[in-house]
């Protein structure tokens, strides 16, 4: 269960999702901030993304999307300078309910009062529809890639860690979308189908970006 209170990182073009790791190299003086008190603390930073158009505000408090995922910093990495190299991993969604600043000056930065949203989990959906789900994924990329399903994808990767792997070659506001999801069995047909569209419009292409 989350806290009732994170801090929020809002970047354009980053999702995390639920179970998922990514590096994140901080230098903004209010995210270094941001990043000291999550150590001194709890260590949870929500990350959210950017509504488009946020480059005209990006420096005080630009909309963001009201959905994004809690990481826990697994590791972090105090630079000389003062920046931070840290790993985060996605714990679980929320929902923004409130806003208000932390800290003031140079190194204030936004913390939200936020609502858990507790996805689907895996086994609460027939085994069958997920199986089909993934093997339905499989022959979408192979055919993409022009090889054969068994050549693509080795089959120990985790249906969750398979799914947020492709995930991550979308677009920003798809990513976004995949991660409003409910749930696994949601995010892999709904990534099926994104990627399905991909392939009727962009005729000839080898990558999804």
């Amino acid at each position: 269960m989350l806290p009732s209170e994170i801090p929020l990182f809002p970047l354009p073009n980053v999702v995390l999702f639920p179970a998922t790791q990514i590096p994140l190299h901080i230098f903004e003086p209010r995210y270094r901030a941001m990043v000291s008190d999550a150590l001194d603390g709890e260590r949870l930073i929500g990350m959210v993304m950017l509504r488009p158009g946020w480059e005209s505000g990006y420096e005080g408090e630009p909309p963001v999307y009201p959905i994004g995922c809690a990481g826990f910093i697994m590791h972090a990495e105090r630079l000389q300078d003062g920046r931070y190299n840290i790993i985060l991993r996605g714990l679980e969604k929320f929902r923004i309910a409130q806003e208000r600043v932390a800290r003031s000056g140079v190194d204030a930065y936004r913390v939200a009062r936020i609502q858990s949203i507790a996805e689907t989990p895996p086994a609460a959906s027939p085994r069958t529809d997920i199986g089909e789900a993934r093997r339905r994924l499989e022959r979408l990329i192979a055919k993409r890639l022009q090889r054969t399903a068994e050549d693509t994808i080795p089959k120990d990767i985790p249906d969750e860690d398979l799914v947020h792997a492709i995930a991550q070659h979308l677009e920003p506001l798809e990513k976004q979308a995949l991660l409003e999801c409910d749930g696994l069995l949601q995010r892999c047909y709904t990534l099926i189908e994104l990627l399905e569209m991909r392939m009727m419009t962009l005729p000839g292409k080898t990558r999804f970006h």
